[in-house]
This record gives structure tokens, sequence and C-alpha cells, in this order.
């Protein structure tokens, strides 16, 4: 049977920037595994959030967070992948304006 709503706690990564971990807010973190609080670090609280399969999300499935957080008591949301270096998308020209003539 799907969640049909949720009201979670989520938190953020001192390590890691954009990494965030979404539990129920009556569980907090009790189901969340001690291995995964060393590398998540302390959490640091952001915000609460009603979730609903019909919500929408900026980075994540909402059907999934709601499914993982279900049946192991978290989501853990990863940082995006890291951008191409943007200086290796610039013109050539910009790119070699300091070299020695």
């Amino acid at each position: 049977m799907a969640i049909e709503k949720r009201i979670c706690s989520i938190f953020k990564s001192p390590r890691k920037n954009e990494m965030y971990l979404y539990v129920d807010k009556k569980e907090g973190l009790e189901r969340v595994p001690e291995e995964l609080l060393s590398v998540f670090g302390k959490p640091q609280p952001v915000f609460d959030l009603l979730l609903t399969p019909q919500r929408k999300l900026a980075r994540e499935d909402i059907v999934q967070v709601l499914a993982n957080i279900e049946q192991q008591g978290f989501h853990l949301q990863m940082p995006p992948p890291p951008e191409e270096d943007e200086l290796m998308s610039l013109p050539d020209e910009l790119l070699r304006f300091n070299d020695p003539l």
C-alpha cells in the first residue's frame, strides 16, 4: 500500500554541500543507521514538510522518497553531480588571452 502523505523533517549535512536526509517527523532520526550518520555528520534541521505523491520536489522522485521513508526510515538525497568545469566551456580565444605572445 502506497503512503498517501507524511510530515517529514529534512536535515542537511554539515560535511557535504547539498546532501539532505528526509525522515518521518514522528520518528525523527531513530531509524537512521549509525554508519550513515557518522558519514553524514550531525544532521542540521532545515524544515518540516508535508509530502504527498502529488507534490513536486526539485531533484527527487516524491514517490521514491515516501517509499524509502516507509521501508527504511529515511531517504538520503545526494548532491547533484559536479558540473563540467565552467572554464572548459569558455571559447578558446578567452582561454588563450593570458598566454605569452
